[in-house]
């Protein structure tokens, strides 16, 4: 028997369904008051929650640069809001940008994607708007009473200052040179590092009450009563020294540490490297003595004891060294420095293999018996590594071990109101560790001047710490964790520098900045992982219509509809959302 509610058999499966009369139609169930006393919520045991959780980008940043968020005002069209982001964390942004080695990058998951942001390229051009539009950082109100030296003005001393200021403080930095900024300054060449890209953002860093006492060298004309009438000192001398590697021949005449080449040139001093120059060494300042001995007219050979894979310069930069004409010899290391008339001639090497790994993680470098090789030079660049120049330390009480000045989490040594880092107590190397290890110190500075102790002070994050309270969890977003059906594939620009036609002589900056299309254009492509960024997306999939838009750009969850199906946490496109288990 039919039943008067079957439906009819449609003509072909696409054809639409059609009812011959309201007779044929099922019954539907119809409202015709008021669902709210409905609350489906009772069915839920497990409710999700939005939760901002830490970008990959974040996490990786040594300054402790809130990048995602600074990206988002970027892509809302807010410039100068971006840049006050970027400059409440880091006081060298314009820096930064160009010397970085941009570890953010390497975490970025957009690389899953097309390939990660750019982000020192952001950065960079964040800083150079900020400089075109006369932007600046407000001098702070609160005025404290006590005074807090910082020694050196490297990227650590700079930090210290910088955020010491902004809590308040009037710091005084003591500076060895003639000139702030220490191995910004005298360690990274122009065509890295333009100075007056350093010297704009020193001065902003000194509008904000920061004195500097140049020519005042600790253990000479610096003294340490001088030091003990301060209230705090921080101690960032950087690792001036250069290594030495110990071999005959080094003393001659024509053999120059990358540092001292690097300073000569920075302060307009005559340097004539000859025709053939080789530089020993795999890191940034062999890579960057290596590029000025070509712009001052030598035919450059760098050496190095391991393989590429294993030089712990940016990759970038050794790329552009190429580029530049520099020949690389790889698992070679000097044995003797060849004197001809007490000036050096040439190089004896000794061929390497690569062993076991040593406590760098990094393969060991041993010699092959009888396999050694002789390279000519008019003058040798010894960049084998820096470390501590610890005679200024000796009969003050600061611990030394390894190289390193001793210091606790909170950055204080030994000696009570005296605190250290950079890379004087960390030895980690790259201008952003710098900068995050003196905004650490700053802030312990501050809890220490105002309560006496370290209690409080904000955890560190992967060696970052905001100067502000982070906003989000310490879960890390990785790619797996985002909705992929979300992010459509794009590829990142190229950012490749330029090569001078004529590398004699010239120290103009080789990488180009972004343009404003094109920073706009990049942050647009950021991800925003675990950030929530207000894209309905949880909105418009919930089946209860559970979720609505609250201020802020933020969403409100009404509970008592919300049955936990968990439909918003999956469709989440940058996992901003979790579930979270009823009672927990």
């Amino acid at each position: 028997m039919k039943s008067k509610h079957s439906m009819p058999k449609p003509a072909a499966p696409d054809a639409p369904i059609t009812f011959a009369s309201l007779a044929e139609m099922p019954p539907l169930p119809v409202s015709l008051g008021s669902t709210l006393n409905n609350k489906t919520g009772t069915w839920r045991y497990i409710r999700p929650l939005y939760e901002d959780k830490t970008p990959p980008c974040n996490h990786a940043c040594p300054a402790g640069n809130d990048v995602v968020r600074y990206i988002g005002a970027l892509r809302d069209g807010d410039v100068e809001a971006a840049w006050r982001i970027l400059v409440a964390e880091n006081p060298l942004p314009g820096v930064c940008g160009r010397v970085c080695p941009h570890p953010c990058e390497h975490e970025c998951n957009r690389g899953e994607f097309g390939g990660a942001i750019v982000i020192h390229a952001i950065e960079r051009f964040l800083a150079d708007e900020a400089a075109a539009h006369g932007w600046a950082v407000e001098r702070s109100q609160a005025r404290h009473p006590e005074h807090v030296a910082i020694v050196g003005s490297g990227p650590a001393g700079l930090s210290c200052a910088y955020h010491l200021a902004r809590l308040g403080y009037q710091p005084t930095v003591y500076e060895a040179q003639a000139q702030p900024g220490g191995l910004l300054r005298y360690g990274i060449p122009g065509y890295r590092l333009p100075k007056d890209v350093l010297d704009r953002e020193i001065a902003a860093i000194e509008r904000l009450g920061v004195r500097f006492a140049l020519n005042q060298r600790l253990g000479d004309n610096l003294g340490w009563p001088a030091l003990a009438a301060a209230d705090a000192v921080f101690l960032a001398t950087g690792q001036g020294l250069s290594r030495p590697l110990r071999i005959p021949g080094e003393g001659l005449a024509g053999v120059i540490s990358g540092l001292e080449l690097l300073r000569r040139v920075a302060c307009g001093q005559r340097v004539e490297p000859g025709a053939q120059a080789i530089v020993i060494g795999g890191g940034n300042t062999a890579i960057d003595a290596a590029r000025t001995a070509a712009r001052l007219g030598a035919t450059v050979t760098l050496v190095y004891r391991r393989t590429q894979a294993e030089m712990p310069a940016i990759p970038a930069e050794v790329a552009e060294a190429r580029a530049e004409g520099i020949s690389f010899r790889f698992l070679a290391a000097p044995i003797e420095v060849l004197d001809d008339a007490g000036r050096v001639h040439g190089v004896r090497f000794q061929q390497m293999r690569l062993g076991e790994p040593d406590a760098s993680g990094r393969a060991r470098p041993e010699p092959v018996p009888g396999e050694e090789f002789t390279l000519p030079a008019d003058t040798l660049i010894v960049a084998a590594g820096q470390e501590l120049d610890g005679s200024p330390m000796r009969g003050s009480g600061i611990g030394i071990e390894r190289g390193r000045i001793l210091a606790g989490d909170a950055a204080q040594t030994g000696v009570p109101r005296v605190f250290a880092g950079g890379d004087a107590a960390t030895g980690e190397g790259t201008v952003a560790q710098a900068i995050g290890s003196g905004k650490r110190a700053a802030l312990a500075i501050d809890r220490f001047l105002r309560t006496g102790s370290f209690e409080g002070l904000p955890p560190a994050a992967a060696g970052a710490v905001h100067a502000v309270e982070r906003r989000a969890t310490s879960v890390v977003v990785r790619a797996a964790s985002l909705n992929a059906d979300y992010i459509a594939p794009a590829p990142a620009p190229q950012m490749a520098g330029w090569v001078p036609m004529q590398i004699k002589g010239d120290f103009a900056e080789v990488n180009p900045g972004l343009s404003p299309a094109a920073a706009a254009s990049e942050a647009a492509r950021c991800i925003s992982c675990g950030t929530c960024i207000a894209c309905d997306t949880c909105l418009i999939f919930c089946p209860d219509v559970a979720i609505a838009r609250a201020e802020g750009g933020r969403y409100t969850i009404a509970y008592d509809y919300c049955k936990g199906c968990g439909i918003c946490a999956t469709e989440c496109p940058r996992a901003a959302m979790r579930m979270e288990e009823e009672g927990q």
